[in-house]
């Protein structure tokens, strides 16, 4: 997740990374409640296809009753937890998030935009 404050109610940017290829999908985020994580995970399911793992960070958003509804749909669905406080445990996805901040910033700056 990436905080992005905003005058919009638009807050969050989930970042959803295949491990493989390394291929992100961004999802703006009013909230990080675990429904609506869950929904736009199902939405990037139906999209790409399942994976068979699903790696968080420990976050709140993935421990909910929601995400275990998820693995009901696709019950090969395994969830795997990164170490608390270690960003290195996640990775690719660490520095994916740096990217994706920084081409954000930069179109902000492009656009003249604070939003």
């Amino acid at each position: 997740m990436q905080s992005m404050p905003s005058g919009s109610n638009k807050k969050w940017i989930m970042v959803y990374q295949d491990h493989l290829t390394k291929f992100c999908i961004l999802r703006v985020l009013t909230s990080k409640r675990a429904a609506e994580v869950a929904f736009h995970l199902l939405d990037i399911f139906l999209l790409v296809d399942a994976p068979i793992i699903l790696q968080s960070d420990n976050g709140s958003e993935f421990t909910s009753q929601v995400i275990t509804e998820l693995k009901e749909v696709w019950p090969k669905l395994t969830l795997v937890h990164g170490k608390p406080r270690h960003p290195q445990s996640q990775g690719s996805v660490e520095r994916a998030n740096g990217d994706i901040k920084d081409m954000l910033v930069a179109w902000l700056s492009d656009n003249d935009s604070q939003d």
